[in-house]
């Protein structure tokens, strides 16, 4: 059984192509990492897969999420997908969450869509519970200080979290993290990324995590698709890639990337 099918899928800008002939495939439960460096089109291509592609762009080519086709519906069409089938968690918190919203009123939105949809009643207690229980479920703190909050009053870590709260609440099977740790410190990279792979685990959800950082991406990843200017250069299981890279384009990002890691150096 495929989650996820993308068939010759492209991208256009005003007749320029800036994703070209991509094909993935992701089976319930399995984990790929998307690659690249920034501009190879990683990003792009998650928005297609669930029709979230910015005005001015148009996509082409063949998207199947649990077998229902995305390119070429309407937006209808495509909300019974989002959150129920896949989710999405972005770069930056700050450009995901309202600011003009407290926390727990955003985290609500989608406790409340997945209660409908499944036909249950949920009083003022009932979603208070299940705010709770959202935020306790991605390890944060004091849920009730966070969800009276407004974003600017919590850490990037915490929005983040948040974040991957929200996107799991509507209990999706598929995943999508598009750089979820780029805009976080060090420390707390760490510990979101722990935070995905046991989430990932213990629901048995299928992940798309897209990274230019490849050692994250081995850490968390079953295969990995390597993108540059657009194109797919190079996919297979995450440690055959890694290990022994086929093509120039590959070889080049794993250099680069051990290159930054002796710079660092031990410790760091």
């Amino acid at each position: 059984m495929t989650l996820l099918q993308v068939q010759g899928l492209s991208v256009q800008a005003r007749g320029r192509a800036l994703v070209e002939d991509v094909d993935l495939t992701l089976a319930p439960g399995e984990r790929l990492g998307l690659v690249g460096e920034s501009g190879s089109g990683k990003s792009l291509t998650a928005l297609a897969v669930l029709g979230l592609l910015p005005p001015g762009l148009t996509a082409s080519g063949r998207v199947l999420l649990d077998g229902r086709p995305v390119i070429g519906q309407p937006d209808r069409a495509l909300v019974p997908l989002r959150g129920a089938v896949a989710a999405m968690v972005f770069q930056d918190p700050r450009m995901a969450l309202d600011p003009l919203m407290r926390l727990g009123d955003q985290l609500a939105v989608p406790l409340r869509r997945r209660a409908a949809r499944e036909g249950r009643s949920m009083s003022r207690q009932d979603l208070r519970a299940a705010q709770v229980a959202a935020l306790e479920r991605v390890a944060i703190a004091e849920p009730a200080r966070i969800l009276d909050a407004w974003p600017h009053q919590v850490s990037g870590g915490q929005r983040q979290r948040v974040a991957i709260a929200m996107a799991l609440a509507c209990g999706p099977r598929l995943l999508i993290a598009d750089e979820p740790t780029t805009a976080l410190d060090v420390s707390t990279q760490a510990e979101v990324m722990a935070l995905l792979d046991r989430l990932v685990r213990d629901e048995g959800l299928a992940l798309l995590f897209i990274s230019h950082d490849l050692p994250v991406v081995a850490g968390i990843a079953d295969r990995v698709t390597v993108m540059a200017r657009g194109r797919v250069v190079e996919e297979g299981p995450t440690a055959q890639v890694f290990h022994a890279p086929a093509q120039p384009y590959t070889q080049g990002l794993i250099a680069a990337a051990r290159r930054l890691d002796a710079a660092l150096g031990p410790g760091e």
